[in-house]
């Protein structure tokens, strides 16, 4: 393809990316949805066709869009969910894998390599997609975060699976012991690799606290922590992730100025929303509908043993939360269970299969069905499964309390970086103490309203009113702030573990209580 044509390429899918994302914003459909029918449509207007890619985007699209996720996420957050994660992306990551690989085997008669390859690929959840749905129906957000953790480090341990299932089929045979073996040190050598990225990086971040550098920094990061784990042999995607909590936790962090983070937050926003528009509009031009007529049969078999394998994972796993941690409503269930929304990552890998692996072809047919059939199923009938639950959460006295809330955020940031600009002689103290009242007063006021809110007692509100799920969620917030301090005393040996394990047991009691936000 000479420059002309690329360049030709690229405005018209601009030109499209650009119509579809007002085209859906008017018609109230997920941007996604819109994008791969957009592709379906104007396959006939480029000037040569094009497809997708699979180093490409395993190499440079699918590190952006994973560090983008990480480096949004809040750790915070993350850790107070880690437990339900983490079944999900890896006891279920490997049930739904082998579930589904044997309906397909049995069913399609796939050969045992294939199968597992196909179960694999089809174990992986697009969060992109359903965090799209979740932007047209808000949901409570813990259910939110559970859904972005698992699909960031979910594929992690798929591709890390993909991977050992090619090792096994180039070799021949794999031990039991040497393949969890392996898979230990794929995993941990992919930690270790994000670790020292993401460290070093944050260093950085706060040495030179300059926008334009941070942006080449956090590239420089996302990609380098890849192309690194994958020449040790270990997970580059679970190295990215790593890297990108890191570097969100502490390069972001009260260090750096606030025009660095706006700035840095924003680009990742907008590389991410670039990248996935492309991505999305080039699955609706890599899929021939002629093609897929042919294999229906077979795509809506394999997407009944997916979502077998999703239901096996799912359910009977977060049953197990409760005895452990915070019991996952069964409402909240249902929508992780519909929420395995397939994607690109599902096709990369499905183009990445070797030629020399027997029934690549078929893999690629069925996975490539599944995909469009998911985005177009699944995507449409989230929303309606989310309203049907009443998850969503935005009545007008919700609305208000939030606006209050961001009222009272953005005046005390804005206070906190005057002192900043104050103390370092930027401004002079006349102005300094001007521009810092109006901002005082703009808290008073919020402050007052807010304390009016949250002064209703449970006999004048509904016990599960907005006002008192904010009031839970900031005593969580608290509560695991004090969980926190208790585990670095013990670390610092200021306090003896007995002590301590009494009181985080006493904590975690009070955590259990707490209405879900």
């Amino acid at each position: 393809m000479n420059v002309a044509e690329l360049v030709s390429i690229s405005i018209i899918l601009l030109l499209v990316a650009t119509v579809v994302a007002l085209l859906t914003r008017w018609l109230r459909v997920p941007y996604v949805i819109g994008l791969v029918l957009a592709g379906l449509a104007i396959t006939e207007l480029l000037p040569r066709r094009i497809g997708l890619d699979g180093s490409l985007i395993l190499n440079l699209f699918l590190p952006i869009l994973v560090f983008g996720a990480a480096i949004n996420t809040d750790v915070s957050r993350l850790r107070s969910i880690v437990k339900p994660i983490a079944l999900l992306a890896g006891p279920g990551v490997v049930i739904s894998s082998g579930v589904t690989a044997l309906l397909l085997k049995l069913v399609l008669g796939l050969n045992w390599t294939a199968a597992l390859l196909a179960g694999v690929i089809l174990a992986i959840t697009d969060t992109v997609s359903v965090i799209a749905v979740f932007k047209e129906v808000s949901v409570p957000s813990r259910l939110s975060s559970i859904v972005e953790g698992e699909s960031l480090f979910n594929d992690g341990i798929a591709l890390v699976l993909f991977s050992l299932i090619l090792k096994i089929n180039a070799d021949g045979s794999l031990p039991v012991l040497d393949g969890l073996q392996e898979l230990f040190v794929v995993i941990v050598g992919g930690t270790l690799v994000g670790l020292a990225f993401g460290y070093l990086s944050a260093d950085l971040f706060v040495r030179s606290d300059e926008p334009l550098s941070s942006i080449l920094l956090t590239v420089a990061v996302a990609l380098g922590a890849f192309q690194v784990g994958q020449w040790f042999s270990v997970s580059g995607v679970v190295a990215v992730v790593v890297a990108g909590l890191i570097v969100g936790t502490l390069g972001l962090s009260g260090n750096v100025s606030a025009s660095t983070r706006l700035t840095l937050l924003s680009f990742w926003e907008s590389i991410a929303f670039g990248v996935n528009s492309f991505i999305f509009l080039l699955i609706g031009l890599e899929i021939d509908l002629l093609t897929l007529w042919r294999v229906l049969p077979a795509v809506l078999l394999a997407i009944v043993a997916y979502q077998i394998g999703r239901i096996l994972s799912v359910y009977p796993l977060l049953a197990l939360v409760q005895y452990f941690d915070r019991p996952i409503p069964w409402r909240w269930q249902h929508v992780l269970f519909l929420g395995n929304i397939k994607g690109s990552l599902s096709m990369a890998l499905a183009l990445s299969i070797p030629a020399t692996v027997t029934g690549r072809e078929q893999i690629i047919a069925i996975v490539f069905g599944t995909v469009l059939l998911s985005l177009l199923g699944q995507g449409v009938s989230l929303p309606w499964l989310v309203k049907r639950l009443r998850l969503s959460s935005s009545s007008v006295l919700y609305q208000e309390i939030e606006n209050l809330q961001a009222k009272l955020i953005t005046a005390k940031a804005a206070q906190d970086e005057l002192d900043i600009l104050f103390k370092t002689g930027v401004l002079p103290k006349a102005i300094y103490e001007e521009m810092r009242s109006a901002y005082q007063v703009q808290i008073a006021a919020a402050e007052k309203s807010l304390r009016e809110f949250y002064n209703h007692r449970p006999d004048e509100l509904d016990s599960k009113s907005d006002v008192l799920s904010k009031l839970d969620a900031i005593r969580r917030r608290l509560l695991l702030a004090e969980k926190g301090a208790l585990t670095e005393a013990m670390r610092k040996r200021i306090l003896s573990e007995e002590i301590v394990q009494k009181m985080i047991q006493n904590l975690d009691e009070q955590l259990l209580q707490l209405e879900d936000d």
